[in-house]
């Protein structure tokens, strides 16, 4: 009986070294602030957002102009080694393609390249939650020259309020 429990004891002993230190061959790797904001806009490869299913768009003092935009999407995409951004019906505001990046210093603030009034301004960001994401930014003369068949000048305040297409 003494043996029976000497081996019991002998075998627990063994099994609890060996467990404790087995080291953890998969280590959650901790993403930084960049990582994370990028994930924000991006997701995991990239994200599109649109303007349908309950999005809006305001100009100036929260006038809509949703009808102008109600099929307006922007897709942001992010591997190591680009961030780019494509958008659809986006009118004379926005290029169709282009890079984007975050502001210097500034991850909530991201710009976007390209020669359309959108392109160049900080453009702020919010998530308020995982299924919607805020667009703010201003156009300035003298990049608001009159565009577009209704000849509106595109200078002025802008808010888009997105949801993620599913």
């Amino acid at each position: 009986m003494n043996k029976s429990l000497l081996v019991i004891l002998w075998i627990s002993a063994f099994g609890l070294i060996f467990f404790a230190c087995k080291k953890n061959d998969d280590p959650t790797p901790i993403k930084s602030p960049e990582e994370l904001a990028i994930e924000s806009l991006a997701g995991k490869s990239s994200t599109t957002w649109t303007v349908a299913g309950g999005g809006s768009v305001f100009r100036g003092e929260g006038n809509s102009v949703t009808n102008l935009y109600q099929n307006f999407e922007i897709t942001f995409s992010a591997n190591q080694n680009s961030k780019t951004y494509s958008v659809s019906n986006g009118g004379d505001l926005f290029d169709n393609s282009g890079n984007w990046n975050f502001v210097a210093g500034d991850l909530t603030k991201i710009s976007l390249a390209g020669t359309r009034p959108a392109s160049g301004p900080e453009i702020s960001h919010t998530k308020p939650s995982a299924n919607d994401l805020v667009l703010i930014f201003s156009i300035v003369a003298p990049g608001a020259e009159k565009k577009g068949t209704q000849g509106a000048a595109l200078a002025g305040n802008y808010r888009f309020n997105l949801k993620r297409k599913q």
